[in-house]
């Protein structure tokens, strides 16, 4: 990990297929080990979606929180949190964040299409998906 860089956490909807995808493509790339994840439904989720003036129930979003716990902690959503994701796995993927060339209304209207269609799309699951042991680590209340 960079010195000046923070671990950031993602904030996921734990029983949504689409998102346990991203949660798992997200954990094969990461290899510099700077992720870290809680789903949505979790209390640390709750305490710091109600600090940034998110609702904890909407579910439609995947969140990164940068710089957790420091002066200048900040809450991505949506389009926006993807592409920061992109441009932390480095490599190739550092490409997806010319995705910002796109107006910031467009981007989140494409999600937010997505979003809405994502239990139908790529199913639903019973309970929140259990990280294997290699990874249990990156996860906030497990």
């Amino acid at each position: 990990m960079l010195p000046d860089e923070s671990n950031p956490i993602v904030l996921y909807d734990g029983v949504c297929g689409l998102c346990n995808g991203l949660t798992k493509f997200l954990l094969k790339r990461d290899t510099h080990n700077r992720l870290r994840f809680a789903s949505l439904q979790s209390n640390f989720s709750n305490v710091v979606l109600k600090r940034h003036g998110a609702d904890p129930q909407d579910l439609d979003t995947v969140y990164v929180v940068v710089d957790y716990d420091q002066s200048g902690e900040s809450l991505l959503a949506r389009s926006d949190a993807i592409l920061y994701l992109m441009g932390r796995l480095g490599g190739i993927w550092r490409l997806g964040e010319m995705g910002r060339f796109i107006p910031k209304l467009l981007r989140d209207a494409m999600y937010n299409l997505v979003a809405s269609n994502r239990y139908r799309l790529f199913g639903k699951h019973e309970s929140c998906m259990m990280p294997d042991s290699r990874h249990r680590d990156k996860f906030l209340e497990v």
